[in-house]
């Protein structure tokens, strides 16, 4: 197989994973894709996770189309493949300034870690403020403490059949910011805590970047047991222990809220749009300003998502700083 074929199928491949948004430098897919001529096919993948800006379930590596012998693994780096395809590196093409002229300056517009809170765009709205989130019927846990024994007994969903242990979450009960991920991993259902594996460790770096540390925040997860395989929350899942979910943001009031990862910010935002259209906005969840990122383990397979990153948890932080001020 030549190596525009290897590049042709290599970008099916990550296309089919979902991953509609990979950063190629100032190369976007589906440009790669048509300057191969080889666009064809809908542009709008089915995979209810491969929506635009979502990125691939954000804790399993191995959910992805298997490839063919001679073809590119989806994990392999793309670039060694643009290389060899013979197509030019965005970067190396540039033409470079001459010594003694300055650079031009630059035309992106002002990233939202940095222009002023009123200037950001507002984003999706849901409820009203106030922290009794929970309508008639529901439980009321009258602790952090009472929804941990509740999510160590609960048979709500199947989940807890194949879990070795809950992962209700853990951290401050008076956090300013909580972190809400997506679904406890290997190590999370090993230890029963969240984020503790090596998106964890990153986690705790992406907090130690803005002066904040695990013992600041609350940190947990949309669903407390793991998905077998480290699959994609299922809907009736994701029903079943949002009440859990709610109930922390009600007891602990957080001032902010970031959202890490596909899952967590359609549940929380009560949407299907994917994060390529969620970030950059200062959501509201029952008054509560809500950040939509990456999720960590998302940075590992694409370190090109951790400036974008970078700039949502300075947004968070800007805003946590603002409310504990006022």
């Amino acid at each position: 197989m030549d190596a525009r074929e290897r590049l042709r199928r290599f970008l099916e491949q990550r296309r089919e994973a979902g991953e509609t948004e990979l950063v190629f430098d100032s190369l976007s897919v589906e440009e790669a894709m048509r300057l191969l001529g080889a666009a064809g096919g809908s542009s709008e993948p089915a995979d209810r996770s491969s929506r635009a800006g979502v990125e691939p379930s954000a804790r399993d590596t191995n959910q992805r189309p298997s490839a063919e012998p001679g073809e590119p693994a989806v994990g392999d780096d793309w670039r060694a493949v643009l290389r060899d395809a013979g197509a030019p590196n965005p970067a190396a093409s540039a033409p470079a300034a001459p010594v003694d002229e300055k650079p031009a300056p630059s035309e992106a517009p002002a990233s939202h870690a940095t222009i002023p809170l009123d200037q950001v765009p507002r984003g999706i709205v849901v409820g009203g403020a106030g922290h009794q989130l929970f309508g008639e019927g529901h439980p009321q846990y009258a602790s952090l403490e009472a929804i941990a024994e509740a999510v160590a007994q609960c048979t709500r969903c199947p989940l807890h059949r194949d879990a070795r242990n809950p992962v209700p979450g853990e951290g401050n009960p008076h956090a300013g910011l909580m972190c809400v991920g997506e679904a406890p991993g290997e190590t999370e259902d090993q230890l029963g805590r969240p984020f503790v594996g090596k998106a964890g460790h990153l986690l705790d770096k992406i907090l130690l970047a803005i002066k904040l540390s695990r013992k600041d925040v609350f940190i947990c997860n949309v669903l407390k047991h793991r998905p077998p395989g480290n699959r994609n929350p299922m809907p009736d899942e994701v029903q079943a222990c949002s009440p859990y979910l709610i109930r922390q943001i009600e007891l602990i009031q957080p001032r902010v809220i970031v959202a890490f990862g596909t899952f967590a910010a359609q549940t929380l935002l009560n949407t299907r749009d994917g994060i390529g259209k969620l970030r950059g906005q200062v959501h509201r969840y029952h008054g509560v300003p809500l950040v939509v990122t990456y999720h960590p383990a998302a940075l590992l397979r694409n370190p090109a998502w951790k400036r974008p990153t970078w700039d949502d948890v300075q947004l968070a932080r800007r805003l946590l700083d603002r409310a504990n001020s006022s």
